[in-house]
């Protein structure tokens, strides 16, 4: 039966379709190389390279914003085999700067599929190679760290392919916000709906909006260049900061609006970026990981509830834990438990929270989904009244 499987018509052809495409280069800037062949668009490509662990949702990762300029290595051997299915990309088109995977599937099937992976690569214009080691890249990476990366199929010199990979910048110090985020405001959502959410798009996903449309929201999508009073015309009944790409350490502006924000009053609820941003806000400074947190089952501790959260997860800076504690207006109320670092944060005395995860995202549970509704009861409830000044506590003991 064995020996009757390799000469099956389907395995054939596909070893064939793979065989007819044109070799690629792997090229990282400590100077280790892996061939295969290439996949999506023939051409050359430079980013930041980083693995995804997730054994599902390719569509969904390649179309995140937040992995503007990154080179995405798939953890899991095959990719492609179930093609792409209209509605379930997080944004207009893949995002991601390159591709690296072991064995890329010319052949799809699945219920409801609109076409192959290879199809939507190549409109996207994302360079990638296939047919190489990802278990032993990935461990490349878990043990020197992200680095920049080159994948070419259209230049096999090695010597040239290290001179484009010299001139490229490191993520550390880059702002890559401005380049996905909508250029005009937009709404969604009834207008007369309970709920009035004014989004600050840093590159938003769109399962955040759905996830603010399954709660009765009317949701008005702003640019990260708008004023806090152009978003004030609006009339929100609260802010949401979005998920995006790059250093937000380079977004000095971006702080300044979100410091605006938490000083309207109204609540406001942080997502990855978001969550970045609100603690640069707070004099909280970021920093960035050695090889950061990507894939669909980290595990996150409540420290207000006790209870465990499995997550989405794709962010490369963190909040810095020490001068998180010796805020004295910041509270942890969230901590990764692989590592111990920062994955939530509340104001003690606003209605301000933020987490560094993804509850939008279905990555099987829906462990997060309950911080959208602790947004919806924030816009809704009375507000967290701020400490007692010495001033004012004089007062009242001589009373």
């Amino acid at each position: 039966m064995g020996r009757l499987f390799f000469f099956h018509p389907i395995y054939f052809c596909a070893r064939m379709l793979v065989s007819h495409r044109p070799e690629a280069l792997l090229l990282l800037a400590d100077g280790t190389v892996f061939k295969g062949r290439a996949i999506g668009a023939i051409g050359t490509t430079v980013g930041e390279i980083c693995f995804n662990t997730g054994m599902t949702g390719y569509q969904e990762i390649f179309s995140d914003p937040s992995y503007t300029g990154q080179i995405m290595v798939m953890a899991t051997p095959h990719i492609g085999n179930y093609g792409v299915k209209e509605g379930e990309e997080e944004s207009r088109a893949f995002t991601i700067a390159g591709l690296v995977v072991k064995k890329y599937s010319e052949v799809w099937s699945r219920p409801g599929g609109t076409g192959p992976l290879d199809d939507a690569l190549k409109a996207a214009g994302v360079t990638g190679i296939s047919d190489i080691d990802t278990r032993k890249l990935v461990r490349h990476i878990r043990d020197h760290g992200a680095q920049n990366a080159i994948i070419s199929s259209s230049v096999l010199d090695l010597d040239r392919l290290r001179s484009l990979l010299d001139g490229a910048p490191d993520m550390a110090g880059r702002e890559l916000s401005s380049s996905v985020s909508t250029r005009t405001a937009y709404s969604i959502g009834p207008a007369d709906a309970p709920h009035r959410v004014a989004l600050v798009d840093f590159g938003v996903k769109r399962n955040i909006e759905r996830c603010l449309l399954e709660r009765d929201c009317h949701v008005r999508v702003f640019p990260m260049t708008t004023t806090v009073e152009e978003m004030l015309e609006f009339r929100p009944n609260g802010f949401l900061l979005s998920n995006g790409p790059g250093d937000p350490g380079a977004m000095p502006a971006s702080v300044a609006l979100v410091k605006a924000v938490v000083d309207t009053g109204l609540p406001v609820f942080g997502i990855c970026l978001g969550h970045q941003l609100l603690a640069e806000s707070q004099g909280i400074g970021t920093e960035k990981m050695h090889h950061g947190h990507r894939g669909i089952n980290h595990p996150i501790k409540n420290l207000v509830n006790g209870r465990d959260e499995v997550t989405s997860q794709n962010h490369g800076f963190v909040a810095n834990r020490e001068q998180t504690e010796r805020n004295a207006d910041v509270g942890i109320t969230h901590v990764h438990l692989n590592d111990n670092s920062i994955a939530g944060i509340r104001l003690k005395w606003k209605p301000v929270f933020s987490v560094q995860y993804h509850p939008e995202a279905g990555p099987g549970p829906y462990d997060s989904r309950y911080l959208f509704d602790q947004f919806i009861q924030l816009m809704e409830g009375p507000r967290p009244s701020a400490p007692a000044t010495s001033a004012q506590t004089k007062t009242t003991t001589r009373a």
